[in-house]
């Protein structure tokens, strides 16, 4: 049985690994909109939550159908208000949570994911509550479109500043050859950049904002990259040709430092730290998670009996056989915005395995934009090498990030020559 385990190729190389991939992640993108029209005003956050795990359990029953393929999921269902940064998922036996409802006009992280035999897609986005009786699609203005927009922009540019070099060049192959030779761009430099893009919308950055490699049946690898990074603070490397990462951007309104929460911590993730753990509700929930959660994040709520898990976990905690995840917020208790984008890195560039709708811009009228010439540079650029034959007429291209920048910055000028590639 061991001889069989080692021959598995869980590489990109294998066709059936990006499949999965792409599986998990369809149902990750379709629960995450069903679940964005559930914010609503006056919704508790417990109820959407549970709702979305649900959804999840039910479309992951639709794949692999008599198949000996380990399924569910890579993320549980988190709503965190606005000023919160980390994922938030309440306690139904919390009263008080439990009665935490949205309010019109805050920004809402929503974060989930599923996974199907250990290849994991986790997506987060960003809503804005709409107020009673308003539409879902209203025209956000202000501050709160500076916040929505700055963190769009910083999530285009991450994608752009992470794509190994040399990928998508083109040239003679002594160009191609230099141009792969090239050193991939610090982490310092990325965060500089971002930094340009938060203050030209007069936001922040979230500190210590951090991404990963993605491996199978783990969702923390062995590299990491971190983003507006404290003292201490610093990430391990860069992506590379046939790995999959989750990749994070974070503002905020406020100054973007971050302090822990009074909030009891309801999210946790199984190591493979080993601990003889003495109390039954421990070893009870310990043997719980390991069959139904593998290594990935899971709720205290979604295990069978709620109080025995708040009370189990806290000697896993200590034991360290259970990571605990802090709940964090905006110092400030200002509104925080996050993306959260699953990709995969191929010899043709960025395959995006799960990620935020695309953003309507007509939706979002602000009066800042961005002027800095090597970001509009940088933003023009695609993710990845156009292989497909479909004609033009038949699918109409979306509007490049730096075209959007500029026609946000000015509406009224008309470009008659990509007309036909920049409408809707």
């Amino acid at each position: 049985m061991a001889s069989e385990d080692k021959a598995v190729d869980y590489t990109l190389n294998n066709p059936d690994t990006l499949t999965k991939y792409k599986s998990a992640a369809q149902i990750s993108e379709k629960v995450l909109a069903a679940v964005s029209a559930l914010c609503v005003a006056g919704a508790k956050i417990v109820d959407i939550c549970e709702q979305g795990d649900k959804l999840i359990e039910e479309e992951l029953t639709k794949v692999y159908r008599g198949k000996k393929v380990n399924k569910g999921f890579s993320h549980p269902t988190t709503v965190s208000p606005s000023s919160y940064i980390t994922p938030y998922t309440p306690l139904r036996s919390d009263e008080a949570e439990a009665a935490v409802e949205l309010q019109a006009g805050e920004a809402v992280k929503i974060q989930l994911g599923a996974q199907i035999d250990g290849f994991a897609s986790i997506v987060c986005n960003t809503v804005i509550v709409p107020a009673e009786g308003e539409a879902a699609d209203a025209v956000v203005t202000g501050r709160t479109a500076d916040l929505v927009l700055a963190t769009y922009y910083a999530n285009e540019l991450l994608l752009r500043l992470l794509l190994p070099p040399g990928v998508l060049a083109s040239g003679t192959d002594e160009e191609k050859v230099k141009a792969a030779a090239a050193k991939p761009i610090t982490q310092h430099k990325i965060s500089t950049m971002l930094d340009t893009i938060a203050k030209a919308y007069e936001v922040s950055q979230v500190e210590n904002t951090t991404s990963w490699l993605f491996e199978h049946n783990d969702i923390e690898g062995t590299k990491k990259i971190i983003l507006s990074p404290t003292e201490g603070s610093r990430g391990d490397g860069v992506p590379e040709v046939g790995e999959v990462w989750g990749v994070e951007v974070g503002m905020s309104l406020g100054a973007g430092k971050i302090k822990q929460l009074e909030q009891r911590s309801t999210l946790h993730r199984r190591t493979n730290q080993t601990y003889g753990l003495k109390r039954p509700t421990s070893r009870k929930i310990y043997s719980e998670v390991q069959k139904k959660f593998g290594l990935f994040p899971f709720s205290l709520r979604q295990l069978d009996d709620e109080r025995d898990a708040k009370s189990g976990v806290v000697e896993c905690v200590r034991g360290n056989v259970f990571r605990q995840y802090e709940l964090v917020g905006d110092k400030d208790g200002a509104p925080v915005a996050r993306l959260l984008t699953t990709f995969a890195v191929t010899k043709n560039g960025i395959t995006k395995l799960g990620s935020a709708p695309a953003l309507d811009l007509s939706k979002f009228k602000s009066d800042k934009s961005i002027t800095d010439e090597e970001i509009l540079k940088i933003l023009e650029q695609p993710l990845a090498r156009n292989t497909g034959t479909k004609s033009k007429n038949k699918k109409k291209k979306k509007k490049p990030a730096k075209k959007a920048v500029a026609a946000k910055a000015d509406e009224e000028e008309d470009d008659d020559e990509e007309s036909d590639d920049d409408s809707e």
